[in-house]
């Protein structure tokens, strides 16, 4: 028999698993990888095992949760069906309502409105299909696989990502009371008997970077080109940010005084953590140069006020790949790939780079706002070595424009 438990322990515990209580009642307190906690009753009514859910803590206290169990128990005993009773009186409801609740409900939690659409859209384009008009409380695992079979293989990362959502649609159900047993999406134990692990079949792909030995010449040829894009994009290189950090970057971030520093809040970060970024003279020169929105305070606007798209960068790497190859030249490409450079690989130019210098290995990471170290560590950290990462930047700038030469060495040969 299992020992009964306590309030103090439902309040306390948060590791995920199944804790039964000793009541006899068949009572059980389950808590998701996630954390949420919520009690179910597995009981048998007419030779059929059901799992009931009477809600979750902390609403819901083990007082009542018992109260609750032991009335059900009575109604079998007495011939009735707890289980047919509930569904006959409940509102039902879809999965496309339940993904509209869910997406209302967790929208503030998102870092900004682009992950958000990129949430609701994942369920929208690949499970609302075939799930959206099913009641919740329907849905078994074999319509989750049905779902996900046919992007698993070729779109892993989505196919991953989707389970996670709909796993996270289908769990608020089950605590808001619409559903009851266990959660269909969820992957230890259940998809992981029925679909390959995702870390078999995902080809890990990385972002095409510039070979460093190009690196001055490609240089050259952004600092000739006109536009908003081009700008942003030289920029983007110089600090060896992110895209989506640089092209959201407001005035009221940059401070030019004394030492000048661009600070990104954390709510713009992926570590979510602020993160301070030094300025060099070029830097300020180049920030100097741009004429202020005066209906924005984004520093590199499009034609409307708003901040550039990922595209725009994206396409004046292209141009300058594309005009480089009808010049006679080899272009801009990757060393592994031999794929265009893109702007996300302009980081990872940056960290060869580095180490090709001899730059210390935590500088450079935090220059690209990386972890370093594990998280006691970084608990203790107190400098996040700026004015050594602005010289750092400086070499970079140096390096950039063939006024210092470096080490490069080629994984296909001689640099």
């Amino acid at each position: 028999m299992a020992r009964k438990l306590s309030a103090a322990f439902v309040n306390s515990v948060k590791d995920a698993g199944k804790y039964f209580d000793g009541s006899g009642l068949g009572l059980c307190l389950r808590v998701d990888d996630n954390g949420y906690k919520r009690w179910v009753q597995r009981i048998r009514i007419n030779g059929r095992q059901r799992d009931l859910g009477l809600g979750a803590p902390p609403v819901v206290t083990l007082a009542d949760a018992r109260e609750t169990a032991l009335a059900n128990k009575r109604i079998v005993v007495s011939g009735g069906d707890p289980f047919a009773d509930r569904m006959k009186h409940r509102n039902r409801l879809t999965f496309t309502e339940a993904v509209e609740r869910v997406y209302e409900t967790k929208k503030a939690e998102f870092r900004n409105e682009k992950h958000a659409k990129q949430w609701l859209a994942t369920l929208s384009i690949y499970a609302v299909p075939k799930l959206g008009r099913l009641p919740v409380d329907e849905i078994g695992v074999l319509d989750v696989r049905r779902v996900l079979v046919p992007i698993w293989n070729d779109k892993t990362v989505t196919a991953s990502r989707l389970r996670q959502r709909i796993e996270a649609v289908l769990s608020w159900a089950t605590v808001a009371g619409f559903r009851d047993g266990d959660n269909p999406a969820r992957w230890k134990g259940n998809l992981a008997e029925m679909l390959p692990k995702p870390s078999k079949v995902q080809r890990a792909t990385n972002h095409p970077a510039l070979r460093l030995r190009d690196a001055p010449r490609w240089w050259a040829a952004l600092t000739q080109r006109d536009g908003m894009g081009a700008v942003a994009l030289q920029f983007l290189t110089l600090c060896a940010s992110r895209s989506g950090e640089v092209r959201q970057m407001t005035w009221s971030e940059v401070d030019l005084s004394g030492s000048p520093t661009w600070t990104i809040p954390a709510a713009r970060m992926k570590a979510s953590r602020d993160h301070r970024v030094p300025l060099t003279t070029t830097m300020v020169e180049l920030l100097s140069q741009i004429e202020r929105h005066p209906k924005s305070d984004i520093v590199f606007y499009s034609s409307t006020g708003k901040s550039l798209s990922d595209m725009t960068l994206s396409a004046a790497m292209k141009r300058l790949h594309e005009a480089d190859v009808r010049d006679g030249g080899p272009g801009f490409c990757d060393e592994r790939s031999g794929k265009p450079a893109v702007p996300h690989g302009l980081r990872s130019s940056f960290r060869d780079w580095a180490a090709e210098c001899g730059f210390e290995r935590d500088m450079a990471e935090l220059q690209l706002a990386h972890n370093v170290g594990s998280e006691v560590e970084r608990a203790y950290r107190r400098s996040d070595m700026l004015e050594r990462r602005r010289t750092m930047l400086e070499a970079w700038e140096r390096f950039l424009s063939g006024k210092e030469a470096t080490k490069v060495v080629s994984i296909g040969g001689a640099a």
